[in-house]
C-alpha cells in the first residue's frame, strides 16, 4: 500500500496467534460451547430416522422415499456448508453459528405442525440449509483458537457432541413417539435445539486469531476452494468422509426396518433404546483425538474404519444381542475415524481453514444423503445382505484411503 508520499510502506508482519491452551478456563468454555453446537445440530438433522417407519406407514411411502425426511435435509445442508465456509470469512463466526442454530431449531418446530408430507419435506430442506452455518465454521474456529497441542481432544469433544446429540435426538423421538405421536417429538427436538442454542451463544469465547475479510468476494472463494481440491492429501480426506458417513447413514437408516420386522418386532422405543450406542460415538471421538494426538492420526484412523468394518460384520449374524453389539462396534469405529479425519483437515489446510472444513463437511453430507438413500434400494432389493454389501464395499475403498494417507502423512502435511 503507498503511503502519501508515494513510496511503499513495508509489509506488516503477520501477528502471533493468542492460543488458548488446554486446561484453562477459556478452553473449557469453547470445549462445551461446541459441544453443544454439536449436540444441536445432529439431534435436529438425525431426530426423523427412527420416525421414518413411521412417516412410511403414515404416508404410505415406501422406505426410500421415506428416507427423503432426512436425505432432503442432509443434501441441502451440504452445499449450503459452502456458502457458510465463504461468509463466515467476512461475518463473525460467533453469530453466525448462533442464528443458525436458531432458525434451525424453529423450523423443526413448524415441522411438527406440518399438515401434509410435501409441508414436512419442505421445512426439513430448509432446515438443512440453516444448518450448513455451524459445522465447517465450527471446525475452523477451533483450529484457529486452540493450541496445536489440544486441538485433537478439542476436535475430539466437538465430534463427540454429535454423538450424543444424535443419540439423545433418536433417543426422544422413539421415546416419545411411542407415548404420544411423532408430531410431539418433533417439536421436543427443536425445543431442546433452540436451549443449547442460547447455551452456546452465552458461552463461546469471541475469535481472537479471526480477521475479517473484505467481504464476500466471489472469485477469492473458488480460489480457495480451488487450491484445497488440488492440494495432494486433502481431496483423500474429503473423499473417506464421503464414504464413512455413507456407511454409516445406510446402517442407521435401515436397521430400523429391519428391527421392526420379524423376527426382532420390537418397538419403536426399543430401537430408540439402541441407538443410545451414540454413547460410544462421544467416548470415541474423545479418545481418538487424544490418542492422534500422541501416536499420529493415520493409525487411528486405520483402526477406526476396521472396528466398522467388525461392526457391520456383526450385524450379519442372526442373534439379536449380536446385531446391537455389531450397531455399537460400528458406531465406536465411525466415530473414531471421523474425529481423527476430520480434525487432521484443520492441521493439513495451511490457510482457508474453513474452506477446508466446509469441503470435508460438503463430501459428508452427500455421503449422508445419496448413499443414505440408494441403501434403500439394497433394503428393498436383498434386505439386510444387500446393504450389508454395499456397505462393506464402501469400507474397503475408506481403508485403503486412510492407509495410503497413514503412508504418505509426512510427504503430504501435518500428520
Amino acid at each position: 500500500m503507498p503511503d502519501p508520499s508515494g513510496r511503499h510502506s513495508p509489509a506488516k508482519a503477520a501477528p502471533e496467534p493468542q492460543w488458548t491452551e488446554r486446561g484453562t478456563p477459556a478452553y473449557r468454555r469453547i470445549s462445551l460451547a461446541l459441544f453443544l453446537a454439536g449436540f444441536s445440530t445432529f439431534s435436529l438433522l438425525y431426530c426423523v430416522q427412527p420416525l421414518l417407519p413411521l412417516f412410511a406407514e403414515t404416508y404410505r411411502v415406501s422406505p426410500a422415499a421415506s428416507s427423503l425426511a432426512l436425505s432432503l435435509s442432509t443434501g441441502l445442508l451440504a452445499p449450503s456448508i459452502l456458502l457458510a465456509g465463504g461468509l463466515s470469512e467476512s461475518i463473525s463466526r460467533k453469530n453466525l453459528m448462533f442464528l443458525s442454530l436458531c432458525a434451525a431449531s424453529l423450523l423443526n418446530l413448524a415441522a411438527a405442525f406440518a399438515p401434509n408430507w410435501h409441508v414436512l419435506l419442505a421445512l426439513r430442506a430448509v432446515e438443512g440449509v440453516m444448518l450448513g452455518g455451524v459445522p465447517a465454521i465450527a471446525m475452523a474456529y477451533l483450529a484457529e483458537e486452540i493450541h496445536p497441542r489440544g486441538l485433537g481432544f478439542a476436535m475430539g469433544l466437538y465430534v463427540g457432541g454429535t454423538a450424543f446429540g444424535g443419540m439423545l435426538g433418536r433417543v426422544i423421538t422413539g421415546f416419545v413417539a411411542e407415548e404420544t405421536s411423532w408430531h410431539v417429538a418433533l417439536g421436543a427436538i427443536g425445543a431442546l435445539g433452540l436451549a443449547a442454542a442460547i447455551l452456546f451463544f452465552a458461552l463461546l469465547p469471541a475469535s481472537r486469531n479471526f480477521s475479517h475479510g473484505q467481504g464476500l468476494d466471489v472469485r477469492r472463494q473458488f480460489e480457495a476452494w480451488g487450491s484445497h481440491l488440488r492440494h495432494k492429501g486433502l481431496p483423500w480426506l474429503f473423499l473417506i468422509s464421503f464414504l464413512l458417513m455413507g456407511s454409516f447413514v445406510t446402517v442407521y437408516n435401515y436397521s430400523g426396518f429391519r428391527l421392526l420386522a420379524p423376527p426382532y418386532l420390537l418397538s419403536q422405543s426399543q430401537i430408540g433404546l439402541i441407538f443410545t450406542s451414540y454413547m460410544l460415538g462421544t467416548l470415541a471421538s474423545s479418545l481418538a483425538g487424544a490418542l492422534a494426538d500422541r501416536v499420529g492420526r493415520g493409525p487411528v484412523l486405520i483402526a477406526g474404519v476396521l472396528l466398522f468394518v467388525l461392526g457391520v460384520g456383526l450385524t450379519l449374524l442372526a442373534p439379536l444381542k449380536v446385531v446391537i453389539a455389531g450397531i455399537a462396534c460400528l458406531t465406536f469405529g465411525f466415530f473414531t475415524a471421523h474425529g481423527v479425519a476430520s480434525g487432521w483437515v484443520g492441521r493439513m489446510a495451511a490457510r482457508d481453514k474453513a474452506h477446508a472444513a466446509s469441503l470435508y463437511l460438503l463430501a459428508y453430507y452427500l455421503g449422508s444423503s445419496l448413499m443414505g438413500s440408494l441403501g434403500g434400494w439394497f433394503w428393498a432389493g436383498g434386505g439386510w445382505v444387500s446393504v450389508a454389501e454395499f456397505v462393506l464395499s464402501m469400507l474397503a475403498l475408506s481403508l485403503a484411503v486412510a492407509v495410503y494417507l497413514t503412508l504418505t502423512s509426512r510427504r503430504l502435511g501435518k500428520a
